[in-house]
C-alpha cells in the first residue's frame, strides 16, 4: 500500500468514528454516564477517533518525509514545524493525544465531566485536521 493509501484508509476511519460519535452528541451527560454500553462505546470511539488521527499524522509525516516524532504527541508539533497545522490546533491535538493515553491506561480514574467535553466540544479539533491537511494531499 503507498503511503497515499494509507493516507486516504486513514481519513475514512477518522470519519467513520467522527459519524458513530455524532449519534452519541444527543444523549445528555447523565445519560451516557448511566448506561454502561452506551459509555463503552462513547469511551471507544472517542479512543479511535482520536488514535487514528495520530496515526494519519504519522502517515502524513512520512508522506512528506519529515523527521520521525519520538512520542505521539510530537507528530502534531512536526506538522505545526512544516506549517500544515497552526499551533492552536497543534496544542489541541496534542491535548487530545493526551486524553486518549488517559482512556487507553488509566480508564479507572477517567473523568466524565472530561468525556463529555471531548463528545460533545472538542471533535472539532479533529474535524479542523482534516480540513488543514485537506490542502496538502
Amino acid at each position: 500500500m503507498t503511503n497515499f493509501s494509507v493516507i486516504e484508509n486513514k481519513i475514512s476511519s477518522v470519519r467513520k468514528y467522527l459519524t458513530i460519535l455524532e449519534r452519541y452528541r444527543t444523549y445528555s451527560q447523565k445519560e451516557i454516564a448511566d448506561d454502561i454500553d452506551r459509555r463503552g462505546a462513547v469511551e471507544r470511539y472517542l479512543y479511535l477517533a482520536v488514535q487514528a488521527t495520530i496515526d494519519l499524522a504519522e502517515a502524513i509525516i512520512a508522506f512528506k518525509n519529515l523527521r520521525k516524532p519520538s512520542t505521539m504527541s510530537e507528530s502534531f508539533y512536526i506538522l505545526n514545524e512544516a506549517e500544515i497545522l497552526p499551533m492552536d490546533l497543534t496544542e489541541q491535538l496534542v491535548k487530545m493525544t493526551g486524553f486518549r493515553n488517559v482512556i487507553a491506561h488509566d480508564y479507572e480514574k477517567l473523568n466524565y465531566d472530561i468525556v463529555y467535553d471531548v463528545l460533545q466540544n472538542r471533535l472539532v479539533n479533529i474535524e479542523g485536521f482534516l480540513k488543514a491537511i485537506k490542502d496538502i494531499l
